[in-house]
């Protein structure tokens, strides 16, 4: 049974337009690549505008474990390179980037690595990047179970080569034994094989911030091969740019009750999949201009449904149902299976959540198909998944008595959501 105390009333505003600036927090994707690529480097870096968020406190908490020195003073992060070594217990909550990026770094340590976390974290897939550390010659203790717990018996280097690995499951496979490649001693040439992979767009931001701290990368995308040299990384100074997919459920705000939401700093161009919501939303009815404050959405008098592919940028689900639950005509997302190895089965869950407010989802094995109902209140359930939160949060716009289960899960990449969110809708 849910505990009252963790209940959160969504506020409800209305068709009461908005008109309002906001400035999001830093990409977690951005934060938590950076500073993998900060610890390898040659020299200090230094992350203006890092998200301070659980994810990247987990991901900075686990290299400082490990001997990197991380400052932070004015909004920014000096991350200062060091040599790693344990013993050192590395706990990765549940975040994918941290429990999947963490373990071929820790394997460049010299020393015994343990990592652990949230119980769902145990659930979540990581074998394939631990069957390639195996393949590597890295020794890992896993009881045989290729998932957390598990222990990295780290040599201090890797001999790198060719590999081949199942990344379909989540494009953070490949991510991660990427962003170490220009440490291993040959460093790596990794082919996909599988079916489709998901979120090409975190792939292609892995390659370019390589590059961007020296790294030489070369991209066969018709084959889906990816070959890094080894070769030496440079300390950076870098502006993290705002988390382009945390803007999903603020941008929905003047959709649902129309006026204007600006988001600050919105890069012009970026490999942030988040830039997409541009386009999505302008196909469900929103008029989007970048300004001279940033990126403005206007609603209009209605919101319309949407059937899209949403295979690359998978994470902006939770936050399109939420407004297809409110459109005027029915909505599919497709592509989106990978979505179920999340921080939760977020298209099991979504239906249950939506559907428990009178709502009318159908799912598919790899597609919500949701048609606008009469919608009422009720407990909206997150299972300590932010982006539920978050969708429930924009139905609770216009819905009245909408309680949010837990939304201090937001902390995961949103430092303060419901301070954000009540000082734009109150």
């Amino acid at each position: 049974m849910t505990d009252t105390h963790d209940l959160w009333p969504a506020p409800l505003r209305g068709r009461k337009p908005v008109n309002s600036r906001v400035v999001i927090p830093g990409s977690k994707s951005v934060t938590n690549r950076a500073l993998i690529l900060a610890a390898l480097a040659d020299s200090p870096s230094t992350l203006h505008r890092p998200l301070i968020s659980r994810d990247s406190e987990l991901m900075s908490a686990g290299l400082q474990a490990m001997g990197i020195k991380i400052t932070g003073e004015d909004g920014s992060w000096v991350v200062n390179p060091h040599s790693l070594s344990g013993p050192a217990t590395i706990d990765v909550g549940n975040a994918g980037t941290v429990m999947r990026f963490l373990p071929p770094l820790a394997s460049l340590a010299h020393g015994d690595i343990s990592f652990n976390g949230d119980p769902r974290s145990y659930e979540r897939p990581i074998g394939p990047v631990i069957k390639a550390l195996e393949e590597l010659g890295v020794e890992i203790d896993h009881g045989g179970r290729y998932s957390l717990p598990m222990v990295i018996k780290a040599k201090g280097s890797i001999p790198g080569g060719e590999l081949t690995i199942d990344a379909s499951a989540s494009s953070q496979f490949l991510s991660a034994l990427l962003l170490i490649a220009p440490r291993m001693q040959n460093g790596i040439t990794v082919h996909h094989r599988g079916s489709a992979l998901p979120s090409m767009p975190h792939i292609d931001m892995t390659v370019q911030m390589l590059r961007d701290f020296g790294a030489t990368v070369h991209v066969d995308k018709a084959a889906e091969s990816w070959k890094v040299e080894p070769g030496v990384l440079h300390g950076q100074n870098l502006v993290i740019e705002p988390d382009l997919s945390n803007a999903s459920p603020f941008l929905s705000i003047a959709m649902v009750c129309g006026g204007s939401i600006t988001i600050a700093d919105w890069p012009k161009s970026t490999t942030q999949p988040g830039d997409q919501l541009r386009d999505i939303f302008s196909q469900m009815g929103a008029h989007v201009e970048f300004t001279a404050g940033g990126l403005a959405l206007t609603g209009a008098d209605s919101i319309h449904g949407i059937d899209i592919d949403l295979h690359d940028v998978g994470e902006l689900t939770p936050s399109i149902a939420a407004l297809a639950a409110l459109a005027d005509s029915p909505s599919h997302l497709r592509g989106i299976g990978h979505l179920r190895l999340h921080e939760t089965d977020r298209l099991a869950a979504l239906t249950r959540e939506i559907n428990a407010l009178g709502g009318n989802v159908v799912e598919e094995e790899t597609a919500l198909h949701i048609t606008p109902a009469p919608l009422h209140g009720g407990t909206f359930h997150t299972y300590e998944d932010h982006r539920l939160a978050t969708a429930g949060a924009v139905i609770g716009l216009v819905v009245p008595d909408i309680l949010i289960e837990n939304v201090a899960t937001t902390r995961k990449t949103l430092p303060d959501f419901p301070g954000l969110w009540n000082s734009l809708v109150l």
